[in-house]
């Protein structure tokens, strides 16, 4: 599992990329979680992303959670199918804004696109 950051205006981008297994989600977790900020947007890039186990949906499940506690928005794009078919068949999909795309993401979230917001 690799965990690639950088912030496009005021929000925070990761990207995973990897399988999101038990044998790596509790470092991946920790990692993540300690990147949401307090009262700031974050876009989670899971176009990498390969295999997600259900350990994988707990950490979704405790980003989601953690965001509420911290109110911040947290929104998913570069979702696979099969991905997209699990987050919605557990109710979780509802939790996050979802975007096809970064920049779609980005627009979702309120933050500016473009030579001068950020994605590019």
């Amino acid at each position: 599992m690799d965990i690639r950051k950088r912030l496009a205006g005021e929000t925070l981008i990761l990207s995973l990329s990897g399988d999101l297994d038990g044998r790596v989600t509790p470092e991946a977790q920790r990692e993540i979680l300690q990147a949401l900020p307090s009262g700031r947007r974050v876009l989670l890039d899971l176009g990498e992303l390969g295999l997600v186990t259900s350990a994988g949906l707990r950490t979704m499940l405790q980003i989601y959670r953690q965001a509420q506690a911290l109110d911040a928005t947290v929104a998913l794009v570069g979702l696979s199918e099969q991905l997209r078919n699990i987050l919605t068949a557990t109710g979780f999909l509802s939790f996050f804004t979802v975007g096809d795309s970064v920049e779609q993401g980005l627009a979702q979230l309120g933050e500016p696109v473009g030579p001068r917001g950020g994605a590019q």
